[in-house]
């Protein structure tokens, strides 16, 4: 899915696939991977429209609490999403934009990509994108981060675990196709309940999370397919998954 130009508006148009093209009841789609067309993955919101916001009687306050509503929808329904979501980043990635980045289950950037949670630097605190950065790289660094505006390049982002990895910018779309087509390759029922207990057991204390992974790994030995997947590993054969 390439969603946007660097700007805006992209909590819409994904939100408009979403509901329209449904893709998690689509089992063709093993994968889905979010680029952008333009110079920049994604600068966030448009500040211009934001601005425009304030003439509202109410000085834009109903505007602004419909308009980061939208976008935490958005991020939100990625991680629902049954397939995984794969960020292809260049450019930069800012404020909601590297939102996106963490919010995403796995992320390729071309190498001199930039990062940054900089709404600080105009008096904004980047108090929603905080939600996906503080639980995708370690509290200081995403304190850091948001606190001085301050850009981090994608080694730095690699090491942090914002990114998996950076590749040269003329492989980028490849190195992501090819993560993409590896996890497509797999047992569809088992990476949906895989990502769906991956993101319920973070959530929960230690004892509570062993208990349900537990409950997640006898309704995945039950699946048919991976009773197949294991008689064909035993036999030394390739898988005949019905999916």
């Amino acid at each position: 899915m390439r969603l946007f130009h660097g700007h805006a508006h992209f909590q819409m148009i994904f939100m408009h696939l979403i509901n329209h093209e449904k893709p998690e009841e689509d089992t063709s789609v093993r994968a889905v991977i979010l680029s952008g067309s333009g110079k920049a993955f994604c600068a966030g919101h448009n500040l211009k429209e934001m601005t425009a916001g304030r003439q509202a009687e109410d000085g834009g306050k109903a505007y602004f609490k419909d308009l980061f509503d939208r976008c935490a929808t958005m991020m939100m329904s990625i991680q629902k999403l049954p397939q995984p979501v794969i960020a292809q980043v260049h450019g930069i990635a800012t404020a909601a934009g590297c939102q996106l980045v963490a919010t995403c289950d796995m992320a390729v950037a071309a190498q001199g990509t930039k990062f940054g949670v900089n709404g600080v630097n105009i008096g904004l605190f980047c108090s929603t994108p905080m939600v996906a950065l503080s639980r995708n790289i370690p509290r200081k660094n995403a304190f850091e981060m948001l606190t001085t505006g301050k850009f981090i390049e994608t080694e730095e982002a690699a090491r942090l675990g914002l990114i998996n990895r950076a590749v040269p910018h003329d492989q980028l779309e490849s190195a992501t196709r090819e993560l993409a087509d590896t996890v497509a390759s797999k047992l569809t029922a088992a990476v949906k309940i895989g990502k769906q207990a991956f993101y319920q057991q973070m959530e929960l204390n230690l004892v509570e999370a062993y208990d349900y992974a537990g409950d997640v790994m006898v309704q995945n030995m039950l699946f048919r397919d991976t009773e197949e997947g294991i008689a064909a590993f035993l036999d030394k054969r390739p898988p005949n998954w019905e999916q």
